[in-house]
């Protein structure tokens, strides 16, 4: 399911991280997808993008943004330009990545793009990158831990490799525990080289790269190797008639065990009629937005690293067979609310 066919907005998923925390591996690695279409928005601290020039992989559209971190930019107009010039139609984004500077500070950038003045994207997600090297080496100095963890949606810790052996497994749950105590939503996964599933970031519009393109990005896949990652787990309904709203908002406000994300399109039943709607669900962010065109079946899908399957197929099929006997006007106001506060 393309999200930008379904939503009519493109998600913007922000990777921040420390200075060499490894967010521009992870970055490359979700550039490597098959049939993805990937705008990328790169920001330096300093008057030449240095890490413009390490960026690889099929990218469909660039900006690039120097001279400051994106949370000092004035009124954020140099990425509201970029991402307006990437979110056009024409283009037919999958998602628009933002590597933001080391310097950058994730919860006024989380904030700037929540607020933009630009209509064609929505928040897709802030993926925050640890360097577990680093980190191993303040970890014992630090009281508190840092309030950027509170904004990410996605933390990925990286470079336990580079650990002692027998150090890496109390390291990394060091990590996730300090980590939950500034967000205990937070979903963590530990990779190599910046690879996670991008099923955690986005949906890519096919399966192959497109046929009347360079095929730049097979090349790099072949150029890397074998870099296995570890996959997400999901669960999918397939949404024949039309849902109680009430059902839907209590299951996109409270999601299945282990779900990271959750999107789909479903009918719920209206006072006089069904209303359709696409839904999208981030971390603890739920973004509703009316459809024009009913979809005939409707579906929603769950997808997590730690996604506990059984409960999510059992959550999902109850919303399936929630079809209310009679109009459920609370329900739809709750539902209702949540597309308010999508914007």
């Amino acid at each position: 399911m393309s999200t930008r066919a379904q939503a009519g907005t493109v998600p913007v998923i922000v990777i921040s991280g420390h200075l060499g925390a490894g967010k521009t591996s992870l970055l490359n690695h979700l550039l490597r997808e098959p049939g993805a279409r990937l705008g990328v928005v790169i920001n330096d601290f300093g008057a030449i993008n240095v890490d413009a020039g390490l960026v690889t992989g099929q990218v469909d559209e660039a900006a690039t943004i120097s001279g400051g971190c994106l949370c000092c930019l004035p009124d954020s107009g140099g990425l509201d330009d970029a991402l307006e010039q990437l979110s056009q139609p024409r283009l037919r984004m999958d998602a628009i990545l933002v590597e933001a500077s080391g310097a950058a500070d994730p919860i006024a950038l989380t904030r700037i793009i929540r607020f933009c003045d630009v209509p064609g994207v929505r928040h897709g997600g802030l993926i925050e990158v640890v360097d577990a090297v680093e980190h191993f080496s303040t970890v014992d100095v630090e009281e508190e831990p840092p309030s950027r963890y509170a904004a990410a949606t996605l933390v990925v810790i990286g470079k336990t490799d580079l650990l002692p052996e027998g150090e890496r497994e109390e390291v990394t749950a060091r990590i996730r525990e300090r980590v939950r105590m500034r967000n205990p939503r937070a979903q963590i996964v530990v990779a190599d080289r910046g690879g996670i599933d991008p099923r955690l970031a986005f949906d890519a519009s096919a399966e192959e790269d497109p046929v009347d393109e360079l095929p730049i990005a097979e090349l790099l896949r072949e150029a890397a190797g074998a870099h296995e990652h570890r996959h997400a787990a999901s669960a999918a309904v397939e949404l024949p008639d039309a849902v109680a709203p009430g059902a839907l908002a209590a299951l996109l406000k409270d999601p299945p065990a282990g779900a990271y994300r959750m999107k789909g399109r479903v009918r719920v039943r209206g006072p006089r009629s069904e209303q359709a709607y696409v839904v999208h669900v981030v971390g603890s962010m739920v973004h509703v937005a009316r459809l024009r065109q009913s979809p005939e079946p409707g579906e929603l899908v769950a997808i997590g690293m730690d996604l506990d399957v059984g409960d999510a197929e059992r959550r999902l099929r109850e919303l399936a067979d929630s079809a209310p006997a009679a109009p459920d006007p609370q329900g739809l106001l709750r539902l209702q609310r949540l597309e308010g506060l999508s914007g």
